[in-house]
């Protein structure tokens, strides 16, 4: 079974990485960066984790209309792609 990477493990790199103050720590992944208070510093923040974790790229572009569940889901199709490959 494929390793994906789960919500709560990006939520913690946005808390622990990105500035994101736990008690804004959303419940629910349907929000944006923008509706958490988070800017394109913490999208890139994000990526150097994702990078140094898993050794991925994602995309460079800000994901300004891009809900957390999406950016997580982006993130998993990557890995999948890369355990096929494996």
């Amino acid at each position: 079974m494929p390793r994906l990477w789960g919500a709560d493990e990006m939520l913690d790199v946005l808390v622990e990485q990105a500035g994101l103050p736990t008690a804004d720590r959303p419940a629910d992944l349907g929000v944006t960066f923008e509706d958490i208070g988070l800017d394109s510093l913490a999208y890139i923040q994000l990526q150097a984790a994702v990078h140094e974790k898993f050794g991925i790229e994602i995309p460079d572009d800000f994901p300004k209309d891009d809900s957390l569940a999406e950016i997580l889901a982006t993130v998993n199709a990557h890995l999948s792609e890369q355990q096929e490959v494996a």
